[in-house]
């Protein structure tokens, strides 16, 4: 099902979200000013974003009985993570409209087929790329590419997860064997200068909007810091961005994560269909937030204005960083943002600081 494009859910209408993280419980803060009320459907009970909101589903993704319950009682269905079962978002896309579409699962889930659709469908440039499927494949493909590349798994990897770099043929049997079989993607490694990311919108009349570029730093494979608007910021990105965008004919937030290369040019590393850590500045920007913008455009709202008011800084709060909430909340033109989640644990994202940049 779809939204017209004549339609504006107006506010008392309930969005309904699969997943129950950080990205769900911004979602709902947001849609909450708008005047909407928020259904969350959660594995697990009382979730980061359940505290946030009116309504939730407790069930498995598998449950297709309480998925179909769950969006009957919905307006418009939208997911924070792009690991939702494709079935499941198919559901409940068939008695409520599903923005993004489940075709968006499909490429993101898969880098294989993600890689594929970017460079053909969309026409935009990505790393040179081989499938693999066993440790004769990975050889001939390390021949083909050359080396360093990357091993990745097809599906599931995030924040360095499922991944190796190969830089001799003595690497190799090492890297399958760390796939343990999982199909995998062999990228050719990219030297590049900087990580830089695109946070944009599509509407569902088509009207598209993006915040300025982004200059990503990553420790250990997890963002640490985004900074917005970054310096070389001349609409190339945006505009590659939207491209991918209107290819999928794609409707709510995206992000695009870029390489830049020395020379300046661009490569796409890999798209989220979904609000992104790398737009969590946003919030305190002076501007609609990408959360804000999200809800405007699953919505049929139009979508305002993604220009920034000051220069901004976030920092992600990883494991027992964010035991120093009290020092960073006595910091001036610092806005700290916590997740509400009950464990502290190593290398998981607990919340995230928002800085003005002077």
């Amino acid at each position: 099902m779809t939204l017209t494009e004549q339609t504006m859910l107006p506010p008392g209408s309930t969005i309904g979200i699969l997943g129950g993280g950080q990205l769900g419980r911004m979602l709902s803060l947001a849609a909450s000013r708008l005047g909407f009320q928020c259904h969350i459907f959660d594995p697990k009970w009382a979730g980061p974003a359940s505290k946030v909101s009116r309504f939730e589903t407790n069930a498995e993704y598998s449950d297709i009985e309480a998925v179909l319950n769950f969006a009957k009682n919905c307006d418009v269905v939208t997911y924070e993570f792009e690991n939702v079962p494709n079935l499941t978002a198919k559901t409940a896309g068939s008695v409520a409209p599903l923005y993004p579409g489940a075709r968006a699962l499909d490429v993101a889930q898969d880098r294989l087929t993600e890689k594929t659709f970017i460079q053909n469908e969309a026409k935009v440039p990505v790393a040179r790329f081989e499938p693999v499927n066993s440790v004769h494949d990975l050889r001939r493909a390390t021949k083909k590419l050359g080396l360093p590349a990357v091993l990745k798994t097809r599906r599931l990897g995030y924040d360095g997860k499922g991944q190796y770099i190969i830089k001799t043929e003595g690497d190799i049997e090492p890297a399958w064997d760390a796939m343990q079989n999982a199909p995998a993607i062999l990228e050719q490694f990219i030297a590049f200068k900087r990580e830089i990311s695109v946070i944009a919108a599509r509407g569902v009349t088509g009207e598209t909007a993006a915040y300025p570029l982004i200059e990503n730093v990553h420790k250990n494979h997890i963002l640490h810091t985004s900074t917005c608007p970054a310096q070389g910021d001349d609409g190339r990105a945006q505009g590659l961005a939207i491209q991918i965008m209107s290819a999928l004919n794609y409707i709510g937030v995206m992000a695009t994560e870029f390489f830049e290369l020395g020379d300046g040019s661009l490569i796409v590393n890999e798209i989220a269909p979904r609000v992104h850590n790398s737009g969590h500045w946003t919030q305190d920007a002076g501007c609609i937030d990408q959360f804000e913008l999200h809800i405007r455009a699953i919505t049929g709202w139009p979508l305002g204005s993604t220009q920034p008011k000051h220069k901004m800084e976030m920092t992600n709060l990883i494991g027992d960083d964010v035991k120093n909430w009290e020092t960073l909340a006595a910091e001036t033109h610092c806005f700290v943002h916590l997740y509400g989640k009950n464990d502290i644990k190593h290398g998981r994202k607990m919340g995230h600081i928002n800085r003005i940049m002077r």
